[in-house]
């Protein structure tokens, strides 16, 4: 866990802490307790520069493409005498593309959560648009084609500039992308030069609408994002215009060579679009061509971005930032082609991290990458077959190297001897799978409406107080949406040790937001029977009700859900107490969850679940992507502890540092 130096520390507890006031009790829902700093970096964040509407930018005339090789004079045959070079240092210019080390804003928010809360955002637009998208289509008689798109994007090309007005409009991100751009949402609004606060080099994005989003590379269709002369006027204005702030390089154009350190560009402009990408005519000296011309003759560094196939991206594409490089040399050529094409010649600037990405080639003359080799292995799969992917642990850490101890693998809940699990809830009467809204019972308790989306196997469309799944009452099959989390483990898992937090968890897959990544299981138990459990590390409380109601300093979660009448309302007079009568205990019966560390900025959200029973005192726990999960990045939840709650046999309070490592670290785990 984010908090362990060595293997032998304590992971998540929860003590029974009788002699604590209830106020100072922890608790381990998806949602901790806001402090005031959590509340104010709300207020930062909704506090959105206005954005006006893109116009196209001036531009200044220039000559067709020349000979190869023949550099262009533009400013000679303009009749400029001199090239401007900047502005002066006075002028707060000079180093405007340098980053300053700050990881906080000015009020203290950490600028990679400011991106995470952006991303987030555009994820629960895209997710609510994909709805609608699966609700039309539910609607048509004839309604292949478009289901056919919805679930094949990459059938249609991402950057397809020759989409009708009524095909764009069925694309959800680009529908999440003007959502966005209406409400002031986005991230930066205004152009950068150089690189931006919060994204490191080696940062990946799946689609190019999420760079939109941010702010990172403005345009969702062209390969150049520039600053042109009607909106970098005052800014800017010491500078020759149009200016290049990012450029993506993703295999579409021919001429194209990637060396990583030093690439040759081509510029945009006349290739293919429906077809194979190939140049179809001639390239002009204009807009983003002629940005990259004055970004050299300036001395201006360009954000590179290199795109990849990735088969698990919901875009089938994956974009890493990959540095600032100089525009050194440009000029016309004969492309393959046999078209004129403007080519760039850009180096990577030094003192800036290892590229991490692969060069970029043609998308059309190229295989599939090899499967890589697991090191470090010791235990093939440490759930024994029980789950249908194997769950394999590596150690590289340890002399001699260890596997993982102490768990018996269950793939499902247990039961203590003393809780009786209520029977199972009416079902709805769907047939197949569960497509109506308007008809299914179950999507009636979750608010009139399903709880996820078809998309990517089943996704959550954002985090709500308790989720209600279609039971074994139900008339619907086991590929009904609306069962998503009762699938079982979807995404290749792997526990590995680290250097200074135990073991850990990670995916070989890429998993999109709103995905269901594992449940919590363990032994069902009575919070009261704990005191008999010694040395017990893997209590988690199941604190559904509270969540909904606020209980205890919890933030209330989406809360439009309808409590059925039944079993669940015997107990219901012991909720007003901050204390969950019921918790998972993983101490000796377990699953791959009992791994997962803890984050202070988690890429993971807890979900309570009910779909055998509709008691919420004994909501199943599952663990959701909270963002698009890059393969072998650490997965990590919030445990959820406030400060001084912890109390030790001795009565004393206890203090555990957290090493997560983020950039907005409490330091502290309790």
């Amino acid at each position: 866990m984010g908090a362990l130096k060595n293997s032998t520390a304590q992971r998540r507890v929860s003590p029974r802490l009788q002699n604590l006031p209830d106020d100072q009790r922890p608790y381990y829902g998806p949602s901790p307790k806001r402090t005031s700093d959590s509340a104010q970096n709300d207020a930062v964040a909704k506090k959105k520069p206005k954005v006006e509407k893109p116009s196209a930018p001036a531009q200044k005339s220039a000559p067709n493409a020349k000979s190869s090789k023949e550099k262009e004079k533009v400013e000679a045959q303009n009749g400029e005498s001199e090239t401007k070079t900047g502005p002066d240092v006075e002028d707060g210019g000079a180093d405007f593309f340098a980053p300053d080390g700050r990881l906080t804003d000015e009020n203290g928010v950490s600028f990679t959560a400011r991106l995470k809360e952006t991303l987030r955002l555009f994820n629960l637009h895209y997710l609510h648009f994909i709805q609608e998208e699966e609700k039309r289509c539910s609607k048509l008689a004839n309604g292949t084609a478009c289901c056919d798109d919805l679930k094949e994007p990459s059938r249609r090309p991402e950057n397809d500039s020759a989409c009708d007005d009524k095909r764009q409009s069925k694309r959800p991100d680009l529908k999440a992308i003007s959502k966005m751009l209406s409400n002031n949402e986005i991230l930066y609004p205004e152009r950068k030069i150089g690189h931006v606060p919060g994204i490191e080099v080696g940062h990946q994005f799946f689609s190019r609408a999420e760079m939109v989003a941010v702010g990172f590379h403005a345009h969702w269709l062209n390969g150049i994002d520039y600053i042109g002369e009607s909106r970098g006027k005052e800014k800017y204005k010491r500078y020759t215009l149009p200016l290049a702030v990012s450029i993506v390089m993703s295999g579409q154009y021919e001429d194209d060579v990637d060396n990583k350190e030093e690439v040759i560009y081509t510029g945009q402009g006349g290739h293919d679009l429906l077809g194979d990408k190939k140049q179809i005519k001639h390239q002009v000296l204009l807009r983003g061509n002629l940005a990259l011309k004055n970004n050299m003759e300036q001395s201006i560094p360009v954000r590179v971005i290199r795109g990849h196939k990735c088969v698990n991206s919901y875009s089938k594409k994956v974009y890493t930032y990959d540095g600032l490089y100089k525009v050194v040399d440009y000029w016309a050529d004969k492309g393959a082609a046999g078209f004129d094409v403007f080519k760039y010649c850009l180096k990577r600037d030094g003192g800036q991290p290892k590229l991490l990405s692969k060069q970029v080639h043609f998308i059309r003359g190229r295989g599939s990458k090899v499967q890589p080799e697991i090191p470090g292995l010791v235990c093939k799969d440490i759930c024994n077959g029980q789950e249908t992917i194997c769950i394999p642990a590596t150690n590289v850490i340890d002399v001699p190297p260890v596997a993982p101890e102490g768990l018996t693998y269950t793939k499902s809940i247990k039961v203590a001897k003393d809780v009786n699990i209520p029977s199972s809830a009416p079902g709805c009467s769907c047939k197949g799978n569960c497509t109506n809204p308007l008809t299914c019972s179950c999507a009636k308790l979750n608010g009139s409406d399903f709880p996820y989306v078809a998309r990517d196997g089943g996704r959550l469309i954002e985090p709500k107080a308790v989720v209600f799944e279609c039971g074994p009452n139900c008339g619907c099959g086991p590929d009904c949406v609306n069962r998503t989390s009762q699938r079982g483990l979807n995404y290749r898992l792997e526990v590995y040790r680290t250097a200074d937090k135990g073991w850990a968890v990670r995916s070989w897959d890429f998993i999109p937001s709103g995905a269901p990544v594992c449940e919590y299981t363990g032994v069902l138990r009575r919070n009261d029977d704990l005191d008999s459990v010694s040395e017990n590390d893997y209590i988690f409380e199941i604190d559904c009700w509270h969540t909904m109601n606020g209980i205890g300093g919890r933030e209330k979660r989406l809360c439009d859900v309808s409590i059925p009448n039944g079993d669940a309302e015997k107990g219901f007079s012991k909720l007003s107490e901050s204390e969950p009568e019921f918790c998972i205990d993983a101490g000796s019966y377990g699953n791959v969850a009992r791994y997962i560390n803890h984050s202070c900025e988690p890429n993971l959200f807890v979900q309570c679940v009910l779909s055998s029973h509709h008691d919420v005192r004994l909501a199943r726990v599952v663990l959701f992507a909270a963002d698009n999960i890059p393969p072998l990045q650490e997965l990590t939840y919030d445990y959820g502890y406030e400060l001084d709650s912890v109390v030790g046999p001795d009565g004393n309070i206890k203090k555990l540092l957290c090493y997560c490592g983020v950039d907005g670290c409490r330091k502290r785990l309790y």
